[in-house]
């Protein structure tokens, strides 16, 4: 009988295992870990297959994205306007479209390819707080065309910024919807924030819409194997509501050639304005009844506010150094209390996006007040985004149980924006403060948010360690972790904050065989080359998944 142990050699593992942190051979078994060590001592269980196919790679643990969306995958169907060049799924390069200027004449492009004039222009990517101050405004958006609707997604995915043409069409004009952006004279500008104000825009509601299909999540698949992450969150599921959506994701994401482990995170305020909390939990209950090894449904994601560089953020005092209104709740503090505390005592892991320092305290307090009154010792909790979490707020999170997961990307792609024109020095210093987080003794994670920023975990740690920005400015050199602290936050920290740090996240006996294969070791190299490291793949469950152009599918099996 053929042996079903399989012994990789690899040039080195890295386990994130502290007993056994480092080998040269592990063992597969079913899709789980047999053993790891040198090769005399694996042998012991009896016939094998020794595959030398990563002798000259190391292997980590499978990379975790704690905090994505299932968009990463999804918005690739259309156009990408970013000032920062990206890799689309096929490894190409798009976007870096650096003024205003470029982008319109970008935008006439695509709405000259356009045959059918009614059809809607609508792109994404794009952050108008890096055009020197000016804020992209319909006026902008007409001169690429003043008859097509055209709506430009923000790279944040909490504003969009809409053409005249849309304006008129969606009637915004006349709307009373907080988040409508006016001139001194009444008048929209174009600029929508958040999601209230953006559905006023016709073309959303379609454009969203044709996003929920099969190849948004081969799409993100082929993305995650390129970057090396073998487990990617959602944490915008709308399964709660849709059950199309709970469908689609049963239906692929255990098909055996889905190369991902999908956690998503149900977001109620997705669903209808008055929720009934005790159903929403009940619900849960039953997607959650539904988990398999590769899909698992971990919790509720609540989105409190806004973003800080759309100024829409809950600020303390002293604010934004622009003196720009302190932001928008989405989740106001006297109901944030009540969902928490519902789904607290209904035993679900709550996860609350809070960008503001405002908001930041209203989630502690809603999970103090939650324990205050229903004790559970492992709830894990996690505060979303952590962007400018105090010392003394990661010192109550510490004491409540909470987890953090940092958006250390942020550092990179609006750090030198954050310096200067959204909360100033001294706060974006401590922006991403991942090293306090540490020192205050908060289980901590390192998220790229994707598709707000590009999904790979290498990049992501390569912010924390070295807290670079565009313009050469180290952002908070007392803020900088290690290497390893870094490689801890998206395995070992990851897989703690979802629930699943006995099953995932290091490399060790009876956990699931998911390795990310590198041309290097991210522990030993300059922490500066640590996002060029070279990515071969993945290992998912004992399959290896090389990176590639090709599409990932069920027509490429």
């Amino acid at each position: 009988m053929a042996a079903n142990i399989t012994i990789h050699s690899a040039r080195e593992i890295v386990t994130m295992n502290p007993s056994n942190p480092s080998a040269s051979h592990v063992a597969v078994r079913d899709g789980r870990i047999l053993g790891v060590g040198p090769l005399d001592e694996l042998t012991i269980w009896g016939d094998h297959t020794l595959d030398h196919t990563f002798a000259d790679h190391v292997l980590v643990p499978g990379m975790i994205e704690a905090h994505a969306h299932l968009l990463e995958g999804a918005l690739w169907a259309f156009p990408y306007v970013g000032y920062f060049p990206r890799r689309d799924p096929s490894g190409q390069w798009q976007g870096g479209l650096t003024t205003i200027e470029e982008l319109v004449d970008h935008l006439a492009v695509l709405d000259a390819s356009l045959s059918d004039p009614d059809q809607a222009l609508f792109c994404w990517g794009l952050d108008p707080i890096y055009f020197d101050g000016d804020r992209l405004t319909a006026r902008h958006l007409d001169r690429a065309s003043s008859t097509r609707q055209i709506v430009v997604f923000h790279a944040s995915l909490h504003l969009a910024t809409v053409n005249t043409a849309c304006l008129e069409a969606g009637a915004i004009a006349d709307a009373e919807t907080e988040g409508v952006v006016r001139d001194e004279h009444g008048r929209p500008t174009g600029e929508l924030q958040e999601v209230p104000a953006m559905m006023l825009a016709p073309p959303m509601t379609p454009a969203l819409k044709s996003l929920r299909n099969d190849q948004s999540y081969w799409t993100l698949a082929r993305l995650a194997v390129n970057a090396g992450v073998t487990t990617v969150t959602d944490l915008a599921s709308q399964a709660l509501f849709n059950q199309g959506a709970a469908d689609a994701s049963a239906r692929i994401v255990n098909d055996p050639a889905y190369p991902l482990r999908f956690v998503p995170y149900c977001t109620p305020s997705f669903g209808p304005t008055v929720q009934d909390d005790d159903a929403v939990a009940a619900r849960f209950h039953e997607l959650a009844a539904t988990n398999t090894d590769k899909l698992h449904y971990g919790g509720i994601k609540l989105i409190a506010d806004g973003s800080i560089q759309g100024y829409t953020a809950v600020m303390n005092w002293p604010g934004y150094v622009t003196g720009a209104p302190q932001g928008l709740w989405q989740v106001p503090p006297d109901r944030l209390d009540h969902m928490v505390r519902t789904y607290h005592e209904a035993g679900i892991n709550v996860h609350i996006h809070a960008n503001g320092d405002a908001v930041i305290d209203a989630a502690i307090d809603a999970v103090d007040r939650a324990l205050r009154t229903h004790a559970w010792l492992d709830h894990r909790h996690t505060v979303q985004h952590c962007q400018l979490t105090s010392a003394a707020q990661y010192r109550r999170m510490a004491r409540l149980g909470m987890c953090g997961n940092l958006f250390a990307n942020h550092l990179w792609f609006w750090g030198d924006q954050h310096y200067a024109s959204t909360v100033g020095p001294e706060r974006a210093h401590r922006l991403e403060a991942a090293a306090t987080a540490k020192r205050e003794g908060v289980r901590f994670s390192l998220h790229s948010d994707a598709a707000v920023t590009p999904l790979g975990q290498l990049h992501t740690m390569w912010c924390a360690v070295n807290r670079l920005t565009p313009s050469g400015r180290v952002l908070g050199e007392h803020e900088r972790i290690s290497a390893y602290d870094a490689l801890h936050a998206v395995t070992v920290g990851a897989a703690y904050q979802l629930h699943l740090d006995h099953v995932l996240g290091s490399i060790e006996v009876g956990k699931h065989a998911d390795f990310t294969v590198l041309e290097e070791n991210p522990l030993t190299v300059h922490p500066i080359a640590i996002r060029d490291i070279g990515v071969w793949g993945t290992v998912l469950g004992g399959v290896p998944r090389p990176a590639g152009s090709d599409p990932i599918g069920p027509t490429s099996r």
